[in-house]
């Protein structure tokens, strides 16, 4: 075969472009190529961790605010807790205050009523003791024909009323 006794003739040029070819490569790509290639993954690396970094600051400081926040507004929902149990406290106060007053003024009132009630009822016993005194007087009269003092009269009526 023609194809093989060629081989020993071409072996060493072929071997020779392949060295000048690869040694090219290596250069071009290698030397050239390769450090740029790893200069932009390096930057992209240290950019991505910086962004990580700056999120995390980010983060923490959001989480702060958040705390403090949240701290300012227990502190006003305490005071304004505060606020609304002292408006009650003052407002069930002066409500006591008033009904004091006003129960006073009842009592008052009552007390005005009971001695009004008892000295009407005073007068209205004397009263009936004086018609049925009187109406004793005219029946012992026309009925036994004796007549019977003012005061006696009285007296008996006062008994018949304590006794019954």
């Amino acid at each position: 075969m023609p194809q093989i006794a060629q081989l020993a003739d071409t072996y060493s040029s072929q071997i020779f472009w392949l060295l000048v070819f690869f040694g090219i490569v290596f250069f071009v790509i290698g030397r050239g190529m390769v450090p740029k290639v790893m200069d932009t993954v390096s930057q992209r690396d240290s950019q991505i961790a910086a962004d990580l970094a700056a999120a995390e600051a980010a983060r923490t400081q959001a989480d702060e605010e958040e705390e403090a926040w949240r701290k300012r507004e227990n502190e006003n929902r305490a005071a304004a807790q505060a606020l609304i149990a002292e408006a009650k406290a003052d407002a069930a106060a002066a409500s006591e205050k008033k009904l004091g007053a006003a129960q006073k003024r009842l009592d008052t009132k009552l007390a005005k009523a009971e001695t009004e009630i008892a000295q009407a009822r005073t007068s209205a016993l004397a009263e009936v003791e004086d018609v049925a005194a009187e109406a004793a007087r005219d029946i012992v009269q026309r009925l036994a024909g004796a007549s019977v003092t003012a005061a006696s009269a009285k007296k008996a009526v006062k008994e018949v009323m304590t006794r019954g």
